[in-house]
């Protein structure tokens, strides 16, 4: 019986089902998903791979995208190495094997130039968020405020019902994003965590209401909260569609849902409020100025 090392097309087909494998595991990381995905795969997808404010997976994930198909490749050469170099050979000498090696080539030049204007295109929009310099502003004469801020009500990732009175006493950081917006959003998230920690208010409760209720349901904010990162203190908030929508009017969120796709388009909005529930200040965006209001207040 020949051994199993020399068997002809083994080890063609092992390689022929790395490489298959390989661009399944990339095209499932880096598509965008689509509005109707399945909770399973939104949370495969961040255990495997994770999640940045790009939307692109985080430095582990790269490692296993990378190295685990450079680790089967090896191992695969390092057992059947003759094999394969015959198999390869045997391949060159026919019609059909050219044209799959030629067919292969083509997937393969495909696939890098999607993945790499995937790239290019979360992080670009990401770094305009990022680095767009701000103007001057004199925290001072910024509007304030000192109106109770509207009621929320909606229900947490704990599955319990959140009101502004469970945090009074405390600084209050109110924005709004939503899941499958994986470039903005997860900027805002992010930049407003750091504007806390700059300020020193790591007392300030950073509470998230959602911008798509018909898909941020409340059984998804677990998974959301673990996206975004936030701390044990920290809220992200759905509930029924009318009860959230009822919310963002009356935080004058501006915002509108395309009903083919489910896209949400909306304005950046963060609102400070104070220890005592009142509005303080209101604000398109710009992390540095939430971290000189944070010390106002």
């Amino acid at each position: 019986m020949a051994d199993v090392r020399t068997r002809g097309g083994v080890a063609l087909a092992a390689l022929g089902m790395i490489l298959a494998i390989t661009g399944a595991w990339w095209a499932f990381a880096l598509w965008p998903v689509p509005t109707d995905v399945p909770e399973w795969v939104l949370r495969t997808r961040a255990a495997c791979f994770g999640t940045t404010a790009t939307g692109l997976p985080h430095a582990g994930g790269w490692i296993l995208l990378v190295g685990e198909p450079i680790g089967m490749i090896g191992v695969l050469v390092t057992v059947w190495g003759e094999a394969l170099a015959r198999d390869l050979r045997r391949l060159r000498e026919t019609f059909s094997g050219q044209v799959t090696i030629v067919a292969a080539l083509v997937l393969f030049a495909y696939g890098a130039s999607a993945a790499a204007q995937r790239v290019r295109s979360a992080r670009g929009v990401a770094n305009a968020a990022l680095f767009t310099p701000a103007p001057f502003f004199d925290p001072v004469e910024t509007a304030r405020y000192s109106e109770p801020a509207p009621p929320l009500g909606l229900v947490d990732q704990h599955g319990a019902a959140f009101s502004l009175d469970d945090v009074r006493g405390r600084r209050v950081i109110v924005t709004f994003a939503f899941a499958h917006c994986q470039t903005i959003c997860p900027t805002i998230v992010k930049d407003l965590k750091a504007a806390r920690r700059a300020a020193h208010a790591e007392d300030a409760a950073l509470v998230v209401v959602t911008l798509d209720p018909w898909r941020d349901t409340p059984s998804r904010l677990p998974a959301i909260a673990g996206q975004w990162q936030l701390g044990p203190d920290d809220r992200v908030l759905s509930g029924p569609v009318a009860d959230v929508l009822r919310v963002l009017a009356a935080w004058e969120v501006a915002h509108s849902r395309d009903e083919r796709t489910g896209d949400v388009t909306h304005a950046s909005a963060t609102v400070l409020v104070g220890r005592d529930g009142r509005v303080r200040y209101r604000m398109s965006g710009d992390w540095q100025r939430t971290v000189a209001l944070l010390q106002t207040m």
